[in-house]
């Protein structure tokens, strides 16, 4: 069961989804939101303190809390889709699909703990926002889990495909995140200069049950994209454990 807190985050970030506020422009404040959702003020002051750390607010000292303007945000503690980030940012998501076809590739079966010869989608798009590119992805999807993906399905949200229409239940994906520059194929894709800076997510995303959905090696444009987490406390070392002898 969620949090008084946690539900006040998501209904504070479907605000924000719903263009009410735009980019750049004053959030409610403490008072506002307590007022408005009928909750505690500190309750209301930890909400907001999540979507500052979320990098969706900002906190202009004597000014009040603002609407982030521009700068798009990679949530590590979650999934989030494409689509509902560069809205929440003030932006409008666009996809362009560069190819989509059913595969077989037995290195990358092996990878994602599958039968070599397990049919695969290969899914290379580009994602925009305001037109301009700012994600190349190249996806590995299992087809025998989403076998009705097509080119228009893939334009939107692969996250609100899979849960809506293939009604799957993602637990979640491993992702590990390095610097890299872009090689020229990916430079076009993404306007950029070749060798210009990226930010690679490599990930492979799984089900409920622990089956692999997809693996990706995804490039982000590191003058747009800032990656974002929000660390707890140092936890005092334990007592050694060990036998005396």
């Amino acid at each position: 069961m969620t949090s008084l807190h946690q539900q006040l985050v998501e209904k504070l970030r479907r605000l924000l989804r719903g263009r009410s506020f735009a980019a750049g422009a004053r959030f409610l404040t403490e008072r506002e939101i307590a007022e408005r959702y009928h909750t505690s003020r500190p309750t209301a002051n930890k909400a907001l303190s999540s979507l500052v750390s979320a990098g969706l607010l900002e906190i202009r000292q004597g000014a009040g809390t603002f609407v982030r303007e521009g700068v798009l945000d990679y949530d590590l503690q979650r999934l989030v889709s494409f689509t509902e980030k560069a809205v929440a940012a003030g932006r409008t998501p666009g996809t362009k699909v560069i190819r989509l076809e059913k595969t077989t590739v037995p290195e990358m079966a092996v990878k994602m703990n599958l039968k070599p010869e397990e049919p695969l989608w290969l899914l290379e798009r580009v994602r925009l926002a305001d037109d301009q590119p700012v994600i190349f992805e190249r996806r590995h999807i299992v087809t025998a889990l989403c076998p009705g993906l097509t080119k228009p399905a893939a334009k939107g949200s692969l996250y609100a495909f899979w849960t809506q229409k293939c009604r799957l239940s993602i637990a979640g994906a491993a992702e590990v995140i390095r610097a890299v520059n872009a090689s020229k194929v990916h430079a076009v894709h993404l306007d950029l200069r070749a060798g210009a800076a990226c930010l690679q997510v490599t990930a492979t995303g799984y089900l409920a049950d622990g089956r692999a959905l997809w693996h990706e090696e995804t490039l982000y444009r590191s003058d747009v994209y800032e990656f974002r987490n929000q660390l707890g406390g140092l936890t005092p070392p334990k007592p050694a454990m060990g036998a005396m002898r």
